[in-house]
């Protein structure tokens, strides 16, 4: 069978993705912090009859990732997929974070996909084979506010992954890359997630299932697109920046500081996963499901794109046509 790395993958889209990749008949190896979240995870994927293994370590720790590499290889044998999903971020406005709390989302959710690139790209250049998967997110494309940190990391990784395709492709590598754009998304992390807003925190609607996503990041491993924009939502955010992106500022200042927060929840678990595991909170879901879609549209833009100028280019002729035939 083949063997799907994914980090982050006991939990949201990374739990979401990697019982997807096992019901696709993929062995899954998950690298996370928690022992406890690895072992739910590895016995859950054990389920669907394919062979799954947990590894701790800190996806910010560039020797650990090695390790999990190393590991994986060692027991599972060779990685067709690898998935960098494992995240970590604080909401709030930019002043009310700390320096060594902005080092850390940065450490985790850019750095890890750094570090976890280098491992795939080491242990797939000898097999000569293999497909790098980056979960990022509409705000790689268009930040929101009180959410810096992560947007600042999801932009740092488009570029980072935009550099390295070129180096690929001047090298012939064989390795794909693939960088797969996510929406709001019904996951624990609005529950664990450092938060120094006045209420719980919540995505910004419209939300969707996790499982939908999960789909659409296994499609991406199918079609091998340069980019993935998952949802409408994506699709309208990414392409109303390259337009309109004052108006953006403007509309997003007014509606986005308080769509990011569940005035209906009373409460919240003060603790956070900035630094430590959070436990109880393992799964793929949030609890955001009543008002989660459990369909989403992919789309891949370069093909999108090609079709559109193909479109415009016939349709130029034609009128271009009209008009000669006029002249005539």
């Amino acid at each position: 069978m083949p063997l799907v790395v994914i980090t982050g993958g006991t939990a949201g889209v990374g739990r979401a993705t990697a019982l997807c990749f096992a019901r696709h008949g993929y062995d899954v190896a998950v690298i996370a912090r928690s022992h406890e979240g690895l072992a739910k995870a590895v016995r859950e994927i054990e389920t669907l009859g394919v062979s799954a293994l947990g590894y701790s370590a800190d996806v910010a720790d560039a020797h650990q990732m090695r390790d999990a590499a190393d590991h994986i290889v060692t027991t599972l044998g060779p990685v067709a997929v690898w998935i960098n999903v494992a995240m970590c971020t604080v909401i709030a406005p930019f002043t009310q974070i700390e320096a060594a709390e902005y080092q850390r989302i940065t450490d985790v959710t850019y750095h890890g996909v750094v570090n976890g690139t280098r491992e795939a790209l080491r242990v797939m250049t000898d097999r000569g084979q293999g497909h790098i998967i980056q979960t990022g997110s509409a705000l790689a494309y268009r930040s929101i506010p009180l959410q810096s940190p992560y947007c600042g990391a999801k932009a740092a990784i488009r570029g980072f992954t935009d550099s390295l395709r070129s180096e690929i492709l001047h090298t012939q590598s064989p390795i794909h890359l693939t960088m797969v754009h996510l929406p709001a998304v019904n996951t624990p992390q609005f529950d664990w997630s450092r938060n120094k807003l006045p209420h719980p925190a919540r995505p910004v609607a419209p939300v969707y299932q996790p499982e939908a996503v999960a789909e659409a990041i296994f499609k991406a491993t199918r079609t091998a697109p340069r980019e993935l924009w998952v949802g409408k939502a994506t699709v309208q955010s990414i392409l109303g920046n390259m337009f309109f992106p004052g108006w953006l500022d403007k509309l997003l200042a007014k509606k986005a500081w308080n769509g990011q927060m569940d005035f209906h929840e009373d409460t919240s678990d003060d603790r956070d996963n900035l630094y430590a595991p959070v436990e109880g909170y393992h799964q793929a879901q949030g609890r955001f499901s009543r008002e989660s879609k459990r369909h989403v549209t992919a789309i891949d833009p370069t093909r999108t794109g090609k079709v559109l100028l193909a479109t415009l280019g016939v349709l130029s002729a034609v009128a271009l046509g009209r008009r000669w035939t006029r002249r005539r």
